[in-house]
């Protein structure tokens, strides 16, 4: 503490007056910098320069496990538009769901077909749950992932490669992009992916962009799903519509996994109204 004059203050005397000091301000003050230095309005920053932002549900009591979702943004996006959005951010909450907001590298995802192949970002997202994982007392059971638009095919991607690490996955408007993956080394996954049926940035069809990359037909990538996931050929059962979603639903899939597609009449879009809807999923798939 400084006294009017500038000068130091009263010395403390030695390490146990130290640790007393520490002890009155609270937990805060024995926090590592690191943890203390980063959360909803500012980055966490892993070794290397990956970082990640994160945010807690309101009225939690510092103790109890959180369900943890890892949320990775649109193109030309970040993590910081991830948590300024509020009804987003309150929709994670409102779940009482811990929110990981996973910065791409220059606002955009590596995975196979991307214009981007600067990093690992599997890796990465690896090395962001381990940090969540340290700093809060996750629920390994209930770790999903969800994203938005390219971070939707980034949330596609992750479940073919690293699936096992997850209870599910909810990739919103971003699919699997060409060349259509033939299977997944990771096997089996829960998903229910959401797409708008009027989607013009990212067609269900797919679409072709500059530079020779296309980004991949929604219904050919779930055929892959499906093999893999060995759903078989049935068709699948049909929703009534909730939250402007109509959901189909593979049941009996061979792998014990299952698979939804969730379609809306709209355009290119994520409502955090369907985070309860998602969250739902989740718990249902990880029998919690």
């Amino acid at each position: 503490m400084l006294n009017r004059s500038g000068s130091a203050g009263r010395r403390l005397g030695g390490p146990a007056a130290v640790l007393a000091f520490l002890l009155a301000l609270g937990p805060a003050a024995l926090a590592p910098a690191s943890a203390a230095a980063c959360g909803r309005d500012s980055d966490c920053v892993l070794p290397g320069g990956a970082s990640y932002r994160v945010h807690a549900p309101e009225g939690w009591d510092g103790r109890s496990r959180l369900p943890a979702a890892l949320y990775f943004h649109g193109w030309q996006q970040t993590a910081a538009v991830a948590m300024a959005d509020e009804a987003l951010v309150r929709a994670f909450s409102d779940a009482g769901v811990l929110l990981v907001a996973v910065n791409g590298l220059d606002k955009t995802w590596t995975f196979p077909g991307s214009p981007s192949q600067a990093r690992d970002d599997v890796a990465v997202s690896l090395a962001v749950l381990d940090d969540v994982e340290r700093r809060f007392p996750v629920d390994a059971g209930l770790v999903w992932a969800t994203g938005f638009s390219q971070g939707g095919s980034m949330v596609w991607w992750l479940a073919c490669a690293r699936g096992e690490r997850f209870a599910a996955f909810v990739p919103v408007a971003g699919a699997f992009w060409e060349p259509m993956r033939e299977t997944c080394p990771s096997g089996p996954a829960n998903i229910m992916h959401v797409h708008g049926l009027d989607d013009g940035t990212v067609p269900m069809a797919g679409r072709r962009l500059g530079g020779g990359f296309k980004q991949g037909d929604v219904m050919r990538g779930l055929a892959v799903w499906r093999a893999v996931d060995r759903c078989g050929t049935a068709e699948p059962e049909i929703e009534p519509a909730r939250d402007d979603l109509t959901c189909r639903r593979w049941v009996g899939c061979g792998s014990g996994r299952e698979l939804r597609l969730c379609l809306h009449g709209g355009g290119h879009e994520l409502k955090p109204a369907w985070i309860a809807g998602a969250f739902a999923f989740v718990r249902r798939v990880a029998g919690r």
